[in-house]
């Protein structure tokens, strides 16, 4: 896993064999951020990373100098991972939180200009997060939420469905507030 762009590019990061996390292929993240560059002004970002899994997203966030990088993990060896390389990057407004995804969603009380959420494409029920950003008003006005999932699910007849890409398996929703 690199760092394809910002103040870490190229850095290489090994996350230990005990992380099961299934990361953006390099392929889709670097397309992703390809498409980021002509939407926003990354240094002006507070950005939201839900399922943060390996904290890939949330690095390459960080690495471009957001404002401030939120990352969401449940699972402790993925969430402590995330926290020590971040550290070890010397990451400024960089906050690792150790929380079930929907429970923050539920309190949270801050407003993103851009919330990434990759959940395993098989949890049931990840579409959900969708309905509670929305729902919670948590994206600032012309906030994005970028919702990574399989193929096998379709959000085309969703108001707030902005634009799809689509990278081999891996699908991008973006959704703003109407």
């Amino acid at each position: 896993m690199r760092i394809i762009s910002g103040k870490y590019r190229g850095r290489t990061i090994n996350p230990p064999r005990n992380l099961r996390a299934r990361p953006t292929t390099d392929f889709a993240k670097e397309n992703l951020f390809n498409v980021l560059n002509n939407l926003v002004d990354f240094e002006e970002l507070d950005v939201l990373d839900l399922f943060s899994g390996t904290g890939s997203i949330s690095y390459e966030f960080a690495s471009r100098e957001a404002r401030s990088v939120t990352s969401v993990e449940i699972n402790s060896v993925h969430h402590n991972f995330i926290r020590q390389t971040a550290r070890e990057l010397k990451f400024e407004n960089f906050y690792p939180m150790k929380a079930n995804v929907f429970l923050y969603l539920k309190s949270c009380t801050k407003k993103f200009d851009l919330i990434f959420s990759d959940a395993p494409y098989d949890l049931e029920g990840s579409e959900e997060v969708i309905k509670l950003v929305l729902e919670r008003d948590l994206l600032k006005d012309d906030g994005i939420l970028i919702f990574e999932h399989s193929k096998d699910q379709n959000f085309s007849e969703h108001p707030n469905l902005w634009q799809t890409r689509s990278y081999g398996s891996v699908q991008f929703s973006f959704f703003k507030k109407v």
